[in-house]
C-alpha cells in the first residue's frame, strides 16, 4: 500500500513545490553517484555541457533567483551567468559544494515562504511573475537540467561498459511496481 508522503511545508502548494524539487534533486544525485570524477566533467560533444557545468549553472541560477527572493530581482548583479558554463572546479568535492549551495538557497527560501507570499509578485530580469509562476519556472528549470544530468550519466556509464542502475521503474517492471504500491490491476 502506498505510504503518505512526508509534509515539507504547511502550505499544500509550497509543499508540492518542495516535494517535486526534492525528487529532482535526488534523481540527479543518484545519477551522478554512478559516475567517477572524470565522467562528471566529460561533455558528450564540443557543443554540450558536462554534468559539472550543468551543476554550476543550476547552482548559480538558484542562488541568484532565491537570494532575497521576495525583495530583489532574481537576476542579481553579482551573477556571472556566462562563467557558469566554464568548468573551473578543483575536484568532485567542489562540484558537490556548488550543488549543495544552490539547493540550500532555493529550498531554504521556499521553506521560508508562507501562504500569504503566494499572492505576491517577484521580478526575474525585470519581468514580473507571481510567486507561484516563479516557483513553477524554477521547478521546470530544475526538471530540465535533471533530465540532462540523468541522460548524460546514463550514456557515459554505458559507454564505459558499466551497469546503469535505473532511477525509476525499470522496463518491464510496471506491473510489479503497481502491485507493490497497491494499485489494482487493469
Amino acid at each position: 500500500m502506498m505510504e503518505a508522503r512526508p509534509r515539507l511545508h504547511e502550505d499544500a502548494q509550497l509543499d508540492a513545490v518542495l516535494f517535486e524539487l526534492s525528487r529532482y534533486r535526488s534523481m540527479a544525485e543518484r545519477a551522478m553517484a554512478q559516475l567517477d570524477d572524470a565522467a562528471l566533467r566529460e561533455a558528450l560533444s564540443r557543443e554540450t555541457n558536462s554534468i559539472a557545468v550543468i551543476v554550476k549553472h543550476l547552482s548559480g541560477n538558484f542562488r541568484s533567483r532565491f537570494t532575497d527572493f521576495l525583495t530583489a530581482d532574481g537576476e542579481k548583479p553579482w551573477r556571472d551567468r556566462d562563467a557558469e558554463f566554464v568548468d573551473d572546479f578543483a575536484d568532485r568535492r567542489a562540484i558537490e559544494g556548488a550543488w549543495e549551495r544552490g539547493w540550500a538557497c532555493a529550498l531554504g527560501a521556499i521553506k521560508g515562504l508562507t501562504s500569504a507570499d503566494l499572492g505576491k509578485m517577484v521580478t526575474i530580469r525585470s519581468e514580473v511573475h507571481s510567486v507561484p509562476a516563479a516557483l513553477a519556472r524554477a521547478t521546470a528549470h530544475a526538471a530540465y537540467h535533471t533530465g540532462q544530468i540523468v541522460m548524460i550519466a546514463r550514456i557515459l556509464s554505458e559507454r564505459r561498459g558499466e551497469e546503469w542502475k535505473t532511477l525509476t521503474i525499470p522496463r518491464g517492471g510496471t506491473k510489479e511496481f503497481n502491485e507493490r504500491m497497491g494499485h489494482p490491476p487493469a
